[in-house]
């Protein structure tokens, strides 16, 4: 499917009262009884990736996380990779209900002051570019994010925080899985009394957790906090420290979308979003 971007009323509006340039979460204008409208992040297409089509640029999405938003009741916006200034990218935000970062190549590891390992993989500027604009500009406006795999990745990076580089074959880690070779299924342990503890239930935690990654967060950002570990102690979830006044964001490492249309406890994660974006 070709990536596009498209105009359609938001949920969400800045005026002359924000004086700092901070723009502060309205009342949404979507039509009641609308879904609310969550713009997903694309991928770019490699050359040859898709059989037939021309080798420029465009970009690609996975289906399974718009089948995640639908199924939810939300309708959604695939937002291809480009450039955006900070008034960009807050003019996008502001016609959005919610956000979804999704999975994808690492990022550059210049943007969290780093050289790069030698296993680093897939870094493609113009992703960098769009989703950390769109991460800074969804946390400024309080949109509701929900952050997966590399999307957990980006909000760290653009909050401030860095990531460990190469983790596959490390001794005393489990298997997480390899980017292009193959999932691991695996159980996370959610801290109590956090807000993904709450959207599921107040489980302690999550099992048959569908992962593929060789990086996960290091140093957290600003304000974040580590909501869920897998048994080897890597950070398998994030979110705000102060999650219960500022707006709703969950930023997790495994991939919900490959199982959340028979397991229940993934699908929880988009069902959240939307409710959250319906407000």
């Amino acid at each position: 499917m070709e990536a596009m971007t498209f105009p359609v009323p938001g949920g969400r509006t800045t005026d002359a009262a924000d004086a700092v340039g901070v723009p502060r979460p309205v009342a949404s204008t979507r039509k009641a009884g609308a879904r609310p409208l969550i713009g997903v992040s694309a991928r770019p297409r490699k050359p040859g990736e898709v059989s037939g089509w021309p080798d420029t640029h465009s970009s690609v999405m996975q289906h399974t996380y718009l089948d995640g938003v639908w199924r939810a009741g939300g309708m959604e916006a695939i937002i291809a990779p480009r450039l955006l200034g900070d008034d960009e990218a807050d003019e996008l935000v502001s016609r959005l209900d919610g956000l979804i970062l999704v999975g994808g190549g690492d990022v550059d590891p210049a943007l969290y002051g780093a050289e790069p390992h030698e296993r680093v993989y897939g870094v493609d500027a113009a992703s960098d570019a769009l989703e950390v604009a769109l991460a800074k500009a969804a946390v400024r406006a309080e949109l509701p994010l929900l952050a997966i795999c590399r999307g957990m990745q980006v909000l760290n990076v653009a909050l401030g925080g860095t990531l460990d580089q190469h983790l596959t074959g490390r001794p005393g880690l489990i298997d997480h899985g390899q980017p292009g070779a193959g999932k691991a299924l695996h159980e996370v342990a959610v801290e109590s009394g956090s807000l993904l503890a709450k959207t599921q239930g107040g489980a302690s935690s999550i099992a048959n957790c569908w992962s593929y990654h060789h990086q996960a967060v290091d140093r957290l950002g600003e304000g974040l906090i580590v909501s869920a570990r897998s048994v080897d102690g890597v950070v398998e979830a994030v979110e705000f420290a102060d999650a219960g006044d500022r707006g709703w964001m969950l930023a997790i490492q495994w991939h919900p979308e490959r199982t959340a249309a028979t397991d229940p406890a993934h699908q929880t994660l988009f069902d959240e979003l939307i409710r959250q974006s319906s407000r």
